[in-house]
C-alpha cells in the first residue's frame, strides 16, 4: 500500500511545490516539510481497520488519454450518477469542488473531457486518508490529525455546495463504508426511562437515503430524509446536522425534529451518544448547528411513521410571456403557506417558457387533494387567454415509498459544476414581497422547495440548533449558475458576480429571512445570521467546549471566521 503513497507523490508533487511552509497557528498540508513520512502513514495503517486510501478525481480513471488507467467508459456512462460519485472517496457530487484556482487564475483539475487537453491533477482533492469503518478507525485517525497538525475534511457522500467534503492537500476521514442499519419497535434513548420508547431506524455515518427508505419500508414504515434522484444523499451525515428538508417536513418537521438520538466522536479523541438526557447542548448543536463542526458523526437514530399512501398533485404549464411567467411564480409563491399547512410538500422550477410543480400530501383522498389544490389549477386555467396551457395530474399512490421510487428511483442529478443560493422565505415575505421575488427566480431561472410551514412552524425554535429561521418559514427559493468543463477562471468569476447579484437582490428583498446551511453559496450576506440566526452564540460555545482543538472548520461553518479563506490558518 506504501507504493500508492509513493505514486501519489509522483501525481501531485509539481503542483503543491510552492506551498508555503507550517506556521504557528497554520495546519499543515501535502508538500510543506511538516507533511507526516511514508513510516508515519504506516504505522496509521496498522492502527485501522483498512488500508489507507489514496482519493483521485473523478475522472482520473480516463488518463492518459492515449492509455486509459482505469475503466473511463464507466465514468463517462455515470458521470451523473450520485451514487457512483459518493463509492469514491475522491469525486465530489459537483465536481467543480474537485478543482482548486490559483490566485494567478490558473485551475489545477481533472476533466472527464480529455479532449481539452488539461493534464488530469489532483487539485482541491485530499491526498490520504482512513476508510472509516468504525469509530475506533476515526478515534485513530483523530489522534493523527492532531499529532501531525493535519488540515483535515471529513468526507461522506461529497454532497456540498460550497465543498466543504474537500481541501487541497488534506487528509480525509471517509465515513462512506459505515453502512449499519437497524430497525428497532422499542428503542430507548440512553438514559431516558424506561417507559420511554420510538419505533426507530439507527443508521450508520455512510448509510444513504435509498438504503435507509428501502429498510424502512420493509418494515412498512416512512420517515422524513432527503429527496433526491437516486436518492444517494447521506442519511446518517451533513443533511442531519444542517438541518434537513423533505417533502415530508410540511407533514412531519425537519429532519433535526424527528433524530431521537446520536453517536459522535470529537476531536478530544472521545466517544459520545448524545440525546436530550446525554450531553444534550452537543445533541442540541448536532441537529442544524452546522456539519463537520464539532465531531465525527458515527450513527444517527432517526424516529419513523406507518408507511401511508400520498396523492401527487402535477402540473406542467408553457408560458409565452415574461410577464405572465412572472405573474405565475408570484402566484404560487402566495398559494404556499395554505399549501404547507394543508400538509403538501413539493419542488417547482421555473424556465424562460416552462414551469413544473409537483407536490405530494399523505393519507389524503384524491378528492380532498383536488380540492385543496383548486385554486392553483383554476388560477392557471384563468390565464389560457393569456397564452398559458396547463396539464394537470393528480396521481394516488398506495404508499409515499412507492411514489418516491416512480419518480426518483433512477440515478442523475449530479456531476455538474454549479454553485447556488437559497433564501428560506417567511410567511411575511410571502403575503408583502411575492411579486418582487418572482422578478429575482424568473431572473435566475430559478426553483423553489416547498419544504417547510406546516409542522416546522409549529415547533419550539430553540428546540434544536437548527436555524430559528425555520420556524417561520415556508418555501425556500434557489437560483444557480453552472459552467462547462474547461472554463476559465475569469469566466467562472463572471458567473459568480451574476450569482452575488442575485443573493444581494434577495438579501434586500428579504433581510429578515435566512439561507439553507446546506444550498447555499460562499457569499450569503452576513452569513452568520443567514445560516444560524440568534443560535450562533450558543453554537460557537457548544463548538469551543467540545473540539477544543479547533479540529473541525469547514466554509462558513461556526467559528470559520477565525480562519483564513483557506481554512488553513487561525487569524
Amino acid at each position: 500500500m506504501l507504493n500508492a503513497f509513493a505514486a501519489l507523490s509522483l501525481l501531485v508533487a509539481g503542483s503543491f511545490a510552492g506551498t508555503s511552509s507550517n506556521n504557528t497557528g497554520c495546519l499543515c498540508t501535502y508538500g510543506q516539510p511538516c507533511w507526516p513520512t511514508a513510516d508515519q502513514f504506516a504505522d496509521l495503517e496498522s492502527q485501522v481497520s483498512q488500508p489507507l486510501i489514496y482519493p483521485v478525481p473523478s475522472a482520473s480513471a480516463c488518463y492518459p488519454a492515449t492509455n486509459p488507467s482505469g475503466n473511463c467508459t464507466q465514468a463517462v456512462q455515470s458521470w451523473t450518477d450520485g451514487n457512483w460519485r459518493s463509492s469514491m472517496p475522491g469525486a465530489m457530487e459537483a465536481p467543480n469542488f474537485e478543482s482548486f484556482t490559483f490566485k494567478d487564475g490558473t485551475i489545477s483539475a481533472c476533466y472527464l473531457n480529455t479532449s481539452l487537453g488539461a493534464p488530469c491533477e489532483q487539485g482541491n482533492v485530499p491526498v490520504i486518508g482512513v476508510d472509516a469503518r468504525s469509530p475506533q478507525d476515526i478515534q485513530a485517525a483523530i489522534n493523527f490529525a492532531l499529532q501531525y497538525n493535519l488540515k483535515l475534511v471529513v468526507k461522506n457522500t461529497g454532497h456540498d455546495f460550497m465543498g466543504r467534503s474537500a481541501a487541497r492537500g488534506a487528509f480525509v476521514i471517509w465515513t462512506h463504508n459505515m453502512k449499519n442499519i437497524t430497525y428497532n419497535t422499542q428503542f430507548t434513548p440512553q438514559g431516558a426511562p424506561a417507559n420511554e420508547t420510538y419505533e426507530v431506524l439507527i443508521v450508520g455515518a455512510g448509510v444513504q437515503w435509498y438504503e435507509a427508505y428501502d429498510v424502512a419500508n420493509q418494515n412498512r414504515r416512512m420517515l422524513v430524509g432527503s429527496i433526491s434522484l437516486g436518492g444517494s444523499v447521506g442519511a446518517g451525515g451533513g443533511w442531519l446536522q444542517g438541518g434537513g428538508h423533505s417533502a415530508l417536513s410540511p407533514t412531519h418537521g425537519l429532519g433535526v425534529d424527528n433524530t431521537i438520538e446520536m453517536t459522535v466522536v470529537t476531536s478530544t479523541g472521545v466517544y459520545l451518544t448524545v440525546n436530550k438526557y446525554q450531553n444534550p447542548d452537543l445533541f442540541w448543536a448536532l441537529r442544524g448547528g452546522g456539519g463537520g463542526t464539532y465531531g465525527i458523526v458515527t450513527s444517527i437514530t432517526y424516529r419513523t411513521y406507518q408507511q401511508l399512501p400520498v396523492v401527487m398533485y402535477r402540473v406542467h404549464a408553457n408560458v409565452t410571456s415574461a410577464t405572465v411567467m412572472k405573474k405565475i411564480i408570484g402566484a404560487i409563491l402566495r398559494l404556499q403557506t395554505n399549501l404547507t399547512d394543508d400538509g403538501w410538500g413539493g419542488y417547482g422550477a421555473f424556465r424562460s417558457s416552462a414551469m413544473e410543480f409537483f407536490a405530494i400530501n399523505p393519507n389524503v383522498s384524491t378528492t380532498a387533494a383536488n380540492m385543496s389544490m383548486q385554486p392553483l389549477t383554476d388560477y392557471l386555467l384563468s390565464l389560457e387567454a393569456e397564452g398559458v396551457s396547463s396539464l394537470v395530474e393528480v396521481s394516488p399512490f398506495d404508499s409515499w415509498y412507492e411514489w418516491y421510487t416512480y419518480l426518483w428511483g433512477p440515478a442523475g442529478q449530479n456531476g455538474y459544476n454549479t454553485m447556488l443560493t437559497s433564501r428560506l422565505l417567511s410567511r411575511d415575505t410571502l403575503v408583502n414581497r411575492s411579486s418582487d421575488i418572482a422578478e429575482v427566480i424568473y431572473d435566475c431561472q430559478g426553483s423553489i422547495y416547498m419544504i417547510a410551514g406546516g409542522k416546522v412552524n409549529q415547533i419550539d425554535p430553540d428546540s434544536a440548533g437548527a436555524n430559528p429561521a425555520w420556524r417561520n418559514a415556508v418555501t425556500q427559493s434557489n437560483c444557480e449558475v453552472s459552467w462547462q468543463e474547461g472554463a476559465t477562471a475569469e469566466e467562472i468569476t463572471g458567473l459568480t458576480d451574476q450569482l452575488k447579484t442575485w443573493i444581494k437582490n434577495m438579501y434586500d428583498l428579504t433581510p429578515e429571512d435566512s439561507a439553507y446551511f446546506n444550498e447555499a453559496s460562499f457569499y450569503e450576506i452576513d452569513w452568520q445570521h443567514a445560516f444560524f440566526g440568534w443560535h450562533y452564540a450558543k453554537l460557537k460555545e457548544i463548538k469551543d467546549k467540545y473540539d477544543p482543538y479547533r479540529l473541525f472548520v469547514v466554509a462558513k461553518g461556526v467559528g470559520s471566521e477565525e480562519w483564513n479563506e483557506a481554512l488553513t490558518c487561525r487569524w
